[in-house]
């Protein structure tokens, strides 16, 4: 992965979001982007032990915000190209495609992933 320089435009993987953002400053093992839009939705649930609802914290994970700044380690870091979609938009999108790929599916976890990503964009988005 080659560095990227201050300025450039970047998708930024970072607690389970993907992220298009504008890198602003090096920090040596990592980069400090500002959050543009929103290119894949936080999971919902334990990170630790994924897909699982029983005896776990059930965490409810909102997407980074327009403008937020972020730590985010290089190697997550890659050049981005393409024009950057507005914010509102992509986090609509990012929602949408989430929820798609939770209502696949018929068990506890994808149900209670599917509760908090709707409480979420009832509070939030």
């Amino acid at each position: 992965m080659a560095d990227v320089d201050i300025g450039e435009m970047v998708k930024a993987h970072y607690r389970s979001g993907t992220y298009i953002g504008k890198v602003i400053a090096d920090k040596g093992d990592r980069y400090v982007v500002e959050v543009l839009a929103v290119k894949k939705h936080p999971m919902q649930g334990d990170l630790h032990n994924p897909h699982q609802t029983e005896g776990v914290f059930f965490h409810e994970r909102k997407a980074l915000a327009f403008g937020e700044k972020t730590n985010v380690k290089k190697a997550a870091v890659h050049r981005f190209t393409e024009t950057v979609p507005d914010y509102a938009d992509s986090l609509k999108q990012a929602v949408e495609e989430y929820k798609q790929k939770l209502s696949q599916e018929d068990s506890a976890y994808y149900q209670a992933a599917l509760t908090c990503l709707n409480r979420l964009e009832k509070a939030y988005y």
